[in-house]
């Protein structure tokens, strides 16, 4: 499954270097980039991804986790394998950090995936489970495939990517989700093997730039990103430099990878991050991977009623008006909200319903 890879040039020795992200990684041939799916073939780059998927599944958009994008609708979600970061406390490490191939038991074209969410009544597919921007030349082919079909295209990524392929690649996505890790690049480099800046250059390259709809999550971490000081910072810097109304999820971390020996975080921290939050000037603070109606619930910002009360991630209230807006006080509520709720009315539900895709 290679396919010529873009964003890469030749150095003097004979190596290439990758320009995909800040990485910047350096390659003799055979090698591959710290992602492990970029390789070095024939004096030239190769992504060997292409056309392979870890699997497919119909989520609920609520999942990625988006709440202001097309609210109760259906997604098709895949990844493929690999990762540009390396993140101590990964939670799908063993797609992430997979070197064994033979974990993408699924292929698939671009156009078989805009197929397939058709068929399976699908609103938008999802690149997700590990980071697509190690695997931007598949996920552009079958953006742009979805489009022609009339599909919208959302990204969940760390944001680890470097100005020009970010340009194409946000081009053709209707929305994103961004991990915001921490806010030192302390964290960033010890426990992600990256930095901190090119994160927050892309957020507001997407949001100021772009016709992207962004979302944040943070993973708070015991002991490690969830003082009170850095997520003051952290949430007066969205508010500063992205405004008001991007909403930002902060959720919570149970052990895994290598960091099995931190404890769970408490449901009080991401309350307590959420009025932080709130408090720093942002309208739209939720909290996830916690049972938490409050943390879960749109708010309007402007008379406080609750409009889309959530519990996990299926949808118990819902009054909208068409347009988006608040029926008690009109205020306008930022986002993307259609003429009802979901697919014919009905919020797709809180479960995951695998699918088979055959090119």
């Amino acid at each position: 499954m290679n396919h010529p890879a873009r964003w890469w040039h030749t150095l003097p020795d004979g190596r290439i270097q990758c320009d995909l992200c800040p990485r910047d990684c350096l390659l003799h041939e055979g090698q591959r980039g710290a992602c492990f799916v970029r390789q070095m073939l024939d004096g030239g780059m190769q992504l060997t991804t292409y056309g392979r998927s870890s699997g497919f599944c119909i989520d609920p958009i609520e999942k990625k986790p988006l709440n202001h994008y097309y609210p109760g609708s259906s997604i098709l979600s895949f990844g493929t394998a690999g990762c540009n970061l390396a993140c101590k406390f990964c939670q799908n490490w063993d797609i992430s950090r997979s070197k064994d191939m033979d974990r993408l038991m699924d292929s698939a074209s671009p156009q078989a995936i805009a197929e397939a969410a058709v068929a399976h009544g699908a609103d938008a597919v999802a690149y997700t489970y590990n980071d697509p921007v190690i695997f931007a030349e598949y996920a552009i082919d079958t953006a742009l495939a979805c489009r022609a079909r009339g599909i919208r295209n959302v990204a969940v990524t760390a944001g680890y990517i470097h100005p020009a392929p970010a340009r194409e690649f946000f081009a053709v996505m209707d929305a994103a989700n961004v991990d915001l890790k921490a806010f030192t690049d302390d964290f960033y480099h010890k426990l992600c093997s990256g930095h901190l800046q090119p994160v927050l250059d892309l957020l507001a390259y997407v949001h100021h730039e772009t016709a992207c709809w962004l979302e944040i999550t943070t993973l708070l971490i015991p002991g490690h990103n969830d003082s009170p000081a850095e997520l003051g910072e952290l949430t007066r810097w969205i508010a500063r430099e992205l405004g008001p109304d991007v909403p930002l999820h902060f959720s919570a971390f149970h052990p895994d990878w290598k960091m099995a020996d931190v404890p769970d975080t408490p449901p009080a921290t991401l309350s307590r991050a959420r009025h932080i939050a709130q408090d720093a000037g942002l309208n739209y603070v939720y909290t996830g991977n916690v049972h938490d109606r409050e943390g879960g619930t749109t708010f309007c910002p402007s008379c406080q009623a609750a409009l889309i009360v959530r519990d996990w991630y299926a949808i118990r209230h819902y009054e909208l008006t068409a347009e988006g807006s608040c029926p008690h006080c009109k205020a306008r509520i930022a986002g993307h909200f259609g003429a009802s709720l979901g697919r014919d009315g009905k919020a797709f539900g809180p479960h995951r319903i695998p699918v088979h895709i055959t090119s």
